[in-house]
């Protein structure tokens, strides 16, 4: 079982930093940020930009692998997106994961005075987001100069990267799905997959529905003929991971069960989302 562990952008990069490079310390396997303009109950405090972020974690770490939790078409295009992760790679000496998503309907999805899309709408406008983000992100290996493709939401004329990529074909593409939808394309275009379960305040019933969509991405898997790195965020459970050593034992086992590679928690905060106490991510961490 791998372990990765969330770190929200809200600190200035002074204090951040320290953060990020006790995760590689503390053994996680892999260490992500949010991919949004703001954030639900944080909109009205700080948060900072996730790619800047991340590029400045990847100079004081050195393995620890570094990603998307997780950027959707919300507010990004796939060619200026795409060449931002690839210098990312580049300069993270090829530790990238990206996480993507289709995009809720928060803050995100208005503050460009975006208009509201139907649910069928962000499911086609996210099949061309991973669409072209993966000829984008694989074009330089595959011998083609330039790429063009003109859809329902996204146009590119000529796009160009930054060179070879440094992980080959491309960057991991981990795709954050829970609908019978998005896990058939994760199943078709990911390398991973993520989930956040059932929106639901009963933790047996979240544990049940994560069951139903590994059931349903096994289907696919077998339709495919492929096998995903399966992702679970712990925390979208109605207990928060790092409750205790023993909530977490207790969530990690029944991820074990169900097939999961890699377990999501997120860096303790003091109080409101995500409030614990580090002492317990120390001593968590110490067991991996």
């Amino acid at each position: 079982m791998r372990h990765g562990i969330v770190l929200l952008p809200e600190q200035p990069w002074a204090e951040a930093r320290r953060r990020w490079s006790s995760a590689e310390g503390l053994g996680f396997d892999s260490a992500w940020t949010y991919d949004h303009l703001s954030w639900r109950s944080l909109a009205d405090g700080p948060w900072h930009a996730t790619i800047p972020t991340l590029v400045a974690a990847s100079t004081v770490t050195t393995d620890i692998r570094l990603g998307t939790f997780v950027a959707s078409p919300n507010f990004r295009h796939p060619v200026p997106f795409a060449k931002e992760i690839a210098t990312l790679d580049d300069i993270s000496g090829g530790r990238v994961l990206l996480g993507v998503g289709s995009g809720g309907t928060g803050f995100d999805a208005s503050v460009l005075g975006q208009p509201a899309l139907s649910p069928g709408q962000r499911h086609r406008r996210f099949v061309e987001f991973v669409d072209a983000l993966d000829r984008l992100l694989r074009h330089e290996s595959d011998g083609e100069r330039g790429i063009d493709f003109d859809g329902e939401w996204f146009t590119a004329v000529g796009a160009r990267m930054v060179g070879s990529p440094r992980q080959t074909p491309r960057v991991p593409l981990l795709v954050a799905a829970d609908g019978p939808k998005g896990i058939a394309l994760a199943a078709e275009r990911g390398d991973g997959w993520i989930t956040l379960g059932s929106h639901t305040d009963d933790l047996d019933e979240w544990w049940r529905g994560v069951r139903e969509r590994t059931e349903r991405l096994a289907e696919q898997e077998e339709r495919t003929g492929r096998r995903l790195q399966r992702v679970l965020n712990l925390d979208s459970a109605p207990r928060f991971s790092l409750e205790s050593v023993d909530a977490f034992e207790d969530a990690e086992g029944r991820a074990r069960e169900l097939g999961f590679d890699e377990v999501i928690v997120h860096w303790p905060r003091r109080e409101g989302v995500y409030a614990g106490d580090e002492e317990v991510l120390y001593e968590v961490a110490s067991r991996f």
